[in-house]
C-alpha cells in the first residue's frame, strides 16, 4: 500500500462517515465513497444527479488575478470529478435510455466526450475515418456509443416538445435556461452536420461480427492509475462489460432505422432503408429474446415503426401489400377510394385489429378534409364514425360525442347504414353473451333517444334487434317509450303510434318489408308478397322503396294489371332486375328477369315481349362485360336475336330507346357491316333512324380509305349529320311589328336529336368512332378559319362545303367534338391522332399550355418517349408551327427558336426574332445544347457579343464548337446529331409540360 493510500485509510477510520462540517459532495470526492453510495437500494442523490454535479464542478471556469475568466483548469481535482462522472455512467451500464431521460444534451455531450478521451480516441479525429475492427474493444464501443447518441439526439429533436409552464420569473434562472438552450442548439447544429458521418460509422459497425466491451468502474480505475501499473489489461479483449455482437447489431439497427425514418419525410426512398433496419431489429429480438438484450428496446414503438414503414413503402408483392389493413387504409385515403375504406373499417369490427387511436386519427383526417370544403366527405365521415362507435360499444368504451352530434338529425339512410354495421360487426352464432348484451343495450338506448317513431320502428323491427332482445324486453321498451315525456311542443297534435297496432303484426309486416327490400331471390320475393297480402290488402307494396324504378313506358302497362299481388310481383321483379343490371350484377338480374318472364307469359303477350327485349339487352351487357372484353366474338344466336329485335314488327309493344341504341352499337362493334349494308330490310332503314345511321356508318367504314368514286356513302352520312346539327329558323312578329328570328337548338329536321346521336357513339368501337370524329372535325373546320383548323384522320373523304352554312349550329358541333374526343381518349389514351385533335381543340380555344401538353404526348406515345423518330405524319409542319405559336405566347422564346429547326425548311426569321426577346420565361442559355443549326448558333454568338453577355456567348461558342456539328461531316453524322438533340429537347419539354 502506498503512503498516500495509507494516510487516506487512517484518516477515514478516525472520523465519522458523514461529517456535518463538509458537504456530502466534497466528502465523496475526498474519501472515494462513491461505490458504497451507488450500492444503496435508493441512493440519494440519485446516480444521474451525481453525474450532473460532478461535471458541473469540473467545468466551472476559473478567475485569474486580473479577475479574468479562464477555462476550467486541467488539474487533478477536475480529472477526478470527470472520472467519478464516468464511473456513475458505468454503474448505469451506459444505458442511453436512462441517461437521455435525466441528462440534458450539453451534459451528456460532455460525458460522452470524456468517455472518448479516456478511451484513447485522438481528439479531432473523424470517426468515419477510423477502422473499428482495428481498435481495442472498449475504444470501438466508446465511438459507437457517441455516434448512437448523436443519431438518437437528432431524431429526438424532431419530435414536438410539450412546453413546461414557467413559474415566477427569476432573472438568474432565466439567464441559465437561455444559456442552456443556446448551447443545446449549437450542439444539435454540429450533430446534424456530422449526421452523415455518424450514419456511416453505425453502418460500418453492422459489419463487425465480434463482441465488444464497455468500460466498468474497475476498468476506469485501471485507466486512472499510473501507466506503468495498468499492465495493458484495458487494452485486452476481456476488460470491461461484454456486449455481444447480436446485441450491438440489434441496437444499431434500431437507431439507424429511426434516423432513416426521420429523413424519409423529405426523401421517401429512405423509408425502404428504415423498413429494412426495423425488420432486422425485429428478427434479432425474436431470435435472442428481448430479456437477453443488454440495451432495452421499446417494442411497442418498434411495432409502430414497422407498421408505418409497411404503409409508406410500396411492396412488389401485391399479396403482402394487402396483408395489413394499415396499407389498405393508406392506399384508400391517398386515392380517394372511400367506399373501400368504409368496408375495411366494417370488416375490422369483427377482427378488432386496428387500435382505437388509429381509427380516431383517420376520422379526424376525414373531418379536416370535409371542413376544407369537400362536402362529399360528410357521408364518409358519418359512416366511419358509425363503424368506430359500434367498435367502441363492443369493446365496452363510451360512445364518442361526434356520433351523438352526427345523429342529432337521423334519416332513413343513416338508420339503414347503422343497422348494417351492427349486423356486420357481430356473429350471433359465435358471439359471447356479453357482446350480445352490449349490442342490445346500444340499440335499446338508441330507440329511447329518438323522437321520430318511424325510425324507432325501423330499428325495433330489424332482424338483429328481434334476435338480441327477448319478447319481454321488447314489451318493456314499448312501455318505456309510451311513458316517457314528449319532447315536442304541447300545442301540437299527438302522433298516432304504431303501438296501437298489435305488436306481433306490426313487427312481422315491418320485418317482411325489410326482407322484401333486401332480397334478390325471385321465389323468396314471391313468398314474402304472398305473406304480406295475407296480412293486409290495403297496401301497395311496390311503393315501399323509392329505389324501385321502372321506365314510364313499362309502368303504365304493369300498373294496369288488376290483381294487386301480381302487379306488385311483376313491378318489383322488373325494378330489381333493372337495378341489378345497372350495377352489373348480371347473374341476379337474369334470375329476376327469367322469373318475371315466366310470370307474365301466362296472361300478357305484351309484357312477355317486353321481358324478352330486356333479356336481350341484358345478354348484350353480359357479353360486353365478359367475353367481349378479351375480343371474343358473340355467339351467333345473340347476333340473330339482335337482328330480330331490329326487324320486329309487333304493334303496341312499349319499346325503350336504349335497346335500339345498344343493338345498333353491338352490330357496329362486332363489324356486322355485311348485314347493315346489304341484308337489312329497306323498310327498316326507312323507319328506324338507328338502323339508317348504322347502315351509313358501316358502309363508310367498309370503304375506308377508298377511291374518290366510292365515297357516295360518306356524302350521304355527311348530309344526315349536317341535318342533325342544323337549327330550324322561325320568324315571329313582335308587338312592335318587327319580325324577329328564332333559332331552335334541337332541330326536328334530322332523323334524331343531337344528344341521342352523341349518346349512341359513346358506345362504339374505335374505327367507327374515328370515322364519326373525323366527320365532326371536318364540319367544325368548314366555318372556322385556317388558324383554328383541326386535323383528323380520314378527313379528306368528307365534302368541303355546306350549301346552307347559317343553318348549322356550330356551337353544338364544337361541343360534340369535345365530347367525342374526351370519350375516345378514355378508350385509348395512346392514340396519337386523337391526342392531336385534343391539342388542336385547346389551341383553338387559346389554352396554349394544355395544347403543348397534348402535342408532346402525341409525339411521346408513337416514339417510345422520343427515343425513336416521331413519324412525320404526326409532327407535321402545321403541328410544329402551332407548337411554336404556343411557346411564343407563353413567352418561352428559346423554345421557339429550337422548334423552328424542326420545320422542313428552318424558319430563321421567326427564330432570330424570338432570340432577340430578352424577357423569356424558359431556361434560355441552358437550352443551347439542343440547337444543331449552326446559323442559329452563330446568330446567338453575335447577339450575346453585341449585348456584352460574355458568359452566354461562351456557352453558344461551346455549342457551336462541337465536332459533330462541323459542316464538313457526312450527312448521316449531321442527321444523327440533329436527331439526338431533338430527342433530348422533346424529353425536356415533356418533363416540363406533363
Amino acid at each position: 500500500m502506498s503512503a498516500e493510500a495509507a494516510d487516506r485509510e487512517a484518516a477515514t477510520s478516525s472520523r465519522p462517515c458523514t461529517p456535518p462540517q463538509t458537504s456530502w459532495f466534497e466528502f465523496v470526492l475526498e474519501e472515494s465513497l462513491l461505490e458504497q453510495h451507488l450500492q444503496k437500494p435508493s441512493p440519494d442523490p440519485p446516480p444521474v444527479q451525481l453525474i450532473v454535479q460532478f461535471l458541473e464542478q469540473a467545468s466551472k471556469p476559473s478567475v485569474n488575478e486580473q479577475n479574468q475568466v479562464q477555462p476550467p483548469p486541467d488539474n487533478k481535482r477536475n480529472r477526478i470529478l470527470k472520472l467519478l462522472a464516468l464511473k456513475v455512467a458505468a454503474h448505469l451500464k451506459w444505458d442511453l435510455d436512462v441517461l437521455e431521460k435525466s441528462l440534458s444534451v450539453p451534459v451528456l455531450n460532455m460525458l460522452l466526450n470524456e468517455l472518448l478521451c479516456i478511451s484513447k480516441v485522438p481528439p479531432g479525429t473523424k470517426h468515419v475515418d477510423v477502422d473499428l475492427s482495428s481498435l481495442p474493444p472498449t475504444t470501438a464501443m466508446a465511438i459507437l456509443l457517441y455516434n448512437r447518441w448523436a443519431i438518437r439526439t437528432i431524431v429526438q429533436s424532431s419530435f414536438p416538445v410539450k412546453q413546461v409552464k414557467p413559474g415566477p420569473p427569476q432573472l438568474n434562472v432565466m439567464n441559465q435556461m437561455q444559456q442552456e438552450k443556446e448551447l443545446t442548439e449549437n450542439i444539435l447544429k454540429v450533430l446534424k452536420e456530422q449526421a452523415a458521418d455518424s450514419i456511416l460509422v453505425l453502418e460500418g459497425a453492422l459489419k463487425l461480427n465480434k463482441d465488444l466491451y464497455v468500460h466498468t468502474i474497475r476498468t476506469l480505475d485501471l485507466l486512472a492509475m499510473e501507466p506503468g501499473m495498468v499492465n495493458g489489461e484495458t487494452e485486452s479483449s476481456t476488460a470491461g462489460l461484454k456486449i455481444s455482437a447480436e446485441e450491438i447489431q440489434c441496437q444499431v439497427c434500431y437507431d439507424l432505422g429511426a434516423i432513416y425514418f426521420q429523413q424519409g419525410s423529405t426523401n421517401t426512398a429512405v423509408h425502404e432503408k428504415a423498413k429494412e433496419k426495423f425488420f432486422k431489429t425485429k428478427e434479432l429480438i425474436a431470435k435472442n429474446g428481448s430479456s437477453s438484450l443488454h440495451f432495452t428496446i421499446d417494442e411497442e414503438r418498434l411495432a409502430g415503426y414497422c407498421q408505418a414503414c409497411e404503409v409508406l413503402t410500396s411492396s412488389s408483392d401485391d399479396a403482402s401489400q394487402q396483408a395489413t389493413p394499415y396499407s389498405q387504409i393508406h392506399s384508400c385515403m391517398k386515392s380517394g377510394n372511400y367506399q373501400d375504406l368504409v368496408k375495411i373499417f366494417l370488416e375490422d369490427n369483427l377482427t378488432l385489429s386496428l387500435p382505437e387511436q388509429f381509427r380516431q386519427s383517420v376520422l379526424r383526417e376525414l373531418f379536416q378534409k370535409a371542413q376544407q370544403g369537400n362536402d362529399a366527405l360528410d357521408e364518409v365521415c358519418f359512416k366511419v364514425c358509425v363503424c368506430n362507435t359500434v367498435c367502441d360499444v363492443l369493446q365496452g368504451r363510451t360512445i364518442d360525442i361526434q356520433f351523438c352530434q352526427l345523429f342529432l338529425k337521423p334519416s332513413k339512410e343513416k338508420i339503414d347504414f347503422l343497422l348494417e354495421v351492427c349486423s356486420g360487426s357481430i356473429n350471433l352464432e359465435n358471439a359471447s353473451e356479453t357482446l350480445k348484451r352490449k349490442m342490445a343495450a346500444f340499440l335499446k338506448n338508441l330507440c329511447l333517444g329518438m323522437e321520430d317513431l318511424q325510425f324507432v320502428f325501423m330499428i325495433s323491427s330489424h332482424e338483429l334487434f328481434i334476435k338480441l332482445l327477448k319478447d319481454d324486453e321488447r314489451k318493456l321498451l314499448i312501455d318505456q317509450m309510451r311513458k316517457r315525456s314528449p319532447r315536442v311542443n304541447l300545442c301540437t297534435k299527438p302522433v298516432t303510434s304504431f303501438y296501437d297496432i298489435p305488436a306481433s303484426a306490426s313487427v312481422n309486416i315491418g320485418q317482411l318489408e325489410h326482407q322484401l327490400i333486401l332480397s334478390v331471390d325471385p321465389w323468396r320475393i314471391r313468398q314474402i308478397l304472398i305473406e304480406l297480402h295475407g296480412m293486409t290488402s290495403e297496401r301497395q307494396f311496390w311503393t315501399i322503396s323509392n329505389k324501385w324504378e321502372v321506365p314510364n313506358v313499362y309502368g303504365s302497362v304493369i300498373l294496369g294489371i288488376k290483381d294487386s299481388l301480381t302487379r306488385d310481383l311483376v313491378y318489383i321483379l322488373m325494378a330489381k332486375g333493372l337495378h341489378c343490371c345497372a350495377i352489373k350484377d348480371f347473374v341476379h338480374a337474369k334470375q329476376l328477369f327469367a322469373a318475371c318472364l315466366e310470370l307474365v307469359t301466362e296472361f300478357s303477350p305484351k309484357l312477355r315481349q317486353v321481358m324478352l327485349n330486356e333479356m336481350l339487352l341484358l345478354d348484350i351487357y353480359t357479353h360486353e362485360a365478359g367475353a367481349g372484353v378479351s375480343g371474343e366474338r358473340p355467339p351467333s344466336d345473340l347476333i340473330s336475336r339482335v337482328r330480330g329485335y331490329l326487324e320486329m314488327r309487333v304493334p303496341d309493344i312499349p319499346l325503350r330507346q336504349v335497346i335500339a341504341e345498344e343493338c345498333v352499337a353491338f352490330l357496329l362493334n362486332w363489324c356486322e357491316n355485311e348485314y347493315l349494308t346489304m341484308q337489312v330490310p329497306l323498310p327498316l332503314v326507312q323507319t328506324n333512324p338507328y338502323v339508317k345511321l348504322g347502315q351509313l356508318l358501316a358502309a363508310t367504314c367498309k370503304e375506308l380509305p377508298g377511291p374518290k368514286e366510292s365515297r357516295r356513302t360518306a356524302k350521304d352520312l355527311w348530309e344526315v349529320v349536317v341535318q342533325i346539327c342544323s337549327v330550324s329558323n322561325q320568324h315571329k312578329r313582335g308587338n312592335d311589328g318587327r319580325v324577329s328570328l328564332i333559332k331552335h337548338r334541337e332541330s326536328t329536321l334530322g332523323i334524331m336529336y343531337r344528344y341521342v346521336f352523341v349518346k349512341l357513339f359513346l358506345k362504339i368501337e374505335p374505327l367507327v368512332l374515328t370515322t364519326i370524329l373525323s366527320l365532326f372535325v371536318k364540319l367544325h373546320n368548314v366555318r372556322e378559319d385556317i388558324v383554328n383548323d383541326i386535323a383528323a384522320e380520314h378527313i379528306s373523304i368528307w365534302p368541303s362545303s355546306i350549301p346552307n352554312l347559317q343553318s348549322v349550329d356550330f356551337e353544338a358541333v364544337a361541343v360534340t367534338v369535345k365530347e367525342l374526343v374526351s370519350y375516345a381518349l378514355t378508350i385509348n389514351a395512346n392514340n396519337h391522332f386523337w391526342l392531336i385533335i385534343q391539342a388542336d381543340i385547346y389551341f383553338a380555344t387559346n389554352q396554349y399550355s394544355a395544347a403543348l401538353h397534348y402535342y408532346l404526348q402525341a409525339g411521346a406515345v408513337c416514339s417510345d418517349f422520343f427515343n425513336k423518330v416521331v413519324p412525320p405524319d404526326v409532327y407535321t409542319d402545321q403541328v410544329i408551327k402551332r407548337m411554336i405559336k404556343c411557346c411564343s405566347l407563353l413567352n418561352c422564346h428559346t423554345q421557339v427558336a429550337i422548334l423552328c429547326q424542326f420545320l422542313r425548311e428552318v424558319d430563321y426569321k421567326t427564330a432570330f426574332k424570338a432570340l432577340q426577346e430578352q424577357n423569356s420565361h424558359d431556361a434560355m442559355d441552358s437550352y443551347y445544347e439542343y440547337i444543331w443549326d449552326v446559323t442559329i448558333l452563330e446568330y446567338l454568338t453575335y447577339l450575346h457579343h453585341k449585348r456584352g453577355e460574355t458568359d452566354k456567348r461562351q456557352i453558344a461558342i461551346k455549342a457551336i464548337g462541337q465536332t459533330e456539328l462541323n459542316a464538313s461531316n457526312p450527312e448521316e453524322v449531321l442527321q444523327l446529331a440533329a436527331q439526338r438533340r431533338k430527342k433530348k429537347f422533346l424529353q425536356a419539354m415533356a418533363k416540363l409540360y406533363f
